[in-house]
């Protein structure tokens, strides 16, 4: 578990050609959206593995890395408190 968050990323992949240029785990076309989503919802890592046998626990990390770096980039409008 000593990869760099470089090593990470290179397990993303963004094709035009493949899932609409969406980001996707390399060699699968899984949007790291999704991953992403199921854990924010609360899925484990297991969880995520489980729903998708092909990949491995470093693939969810890559997922995990990949929207670090888009939030330093991007800004997201949040709903304002009551």
């Amino acid at each position: 578990m000593g990869e760099t968050k470089s090593e990470l990323l290179q397990r993303i992949s963004v094709d035009p050609s493949i899932c609409f240029g969406k980001p996707c785990v390399k060699g699968h076309r899984i949007w790291v959206s999704l991953v992403l989503e199921m854990l924010a919802a609360g899925s484990s890592h297991e969880e995520v593995l489980s729903s998708y046998p092909g990949l491995t626990e470093m693939d969810v990390r890559a997922c995990i890395a990949y929207g670090s770096e888009m939030s330093r980039e991007r800004f997201v409008e949040l709903p304002h408190g009551a």
